[in-house]
């Protein structure tokens, strides 16, 4: 269990990229949970978590807003080094026009021993992990 910690440590080496124009409003945010867990090389589904009423969240889906279809999340673990490392790759792929934001990742007791920017990935508590500081995923924009 000790070196499944070890290996998650370097789970975020991020290579973040982003594929859509488009500005997201604050009145059509919407968050999205992933859990990464195991070591297999595929992409996984993503969980919508909203706050607002079922009602508006279908009046979003009316105006274009983001869906848990919007973003793919993808996890690989890098074997170059003897280092145990994980590459995770984060795509808006909203045709609609949408930006996610607020995009949270159930990380365990992620830690890394190299310094990640919180502005990229921050752990705010056990298992809850926000990335790009909360703010919208715009196109062509990468994070590493």
């Amino acid at each position: 269990m000790l070196s499944s910690h070890v290996s998650f440590l370097y789970l975020m080496m991020l290579i973040i990229a982003f594929c859509n124009l488009g500005l997201h409003s604050a009145a059509s945010s919407t968050d999205f949970k992933h859990s990464f867990r195991g070591d297999n090389n595929h992409s996984r589904k993503v969980h919508v978590k909203s706050e607002k009423a079922y009602s508006s969240y279908r009046e979003l889906m009316v105006h274009g807003g983001c869906t848990n279809r919007d973003i793919s999340i993808s996890q690989s673990r890098d074997t170059t080094s003897g280092i145990p490392r994980y590459i995770v790759q984060i795509v808006n792929t909203c045709v609609s026009g949408c930006a996610p934001s607020k995009i949270r990742l159930h990380c365990g007791w992620f830690a890394s021993a190299r310094i990640i920017n919180p502005r990229t990935f921050k752990r705010l508590s056990y298992d809850d992990c926000l990335v790009n500081g909360g703010k919208p995923l715009k196109s062509s924009q990468i994070k590493r």
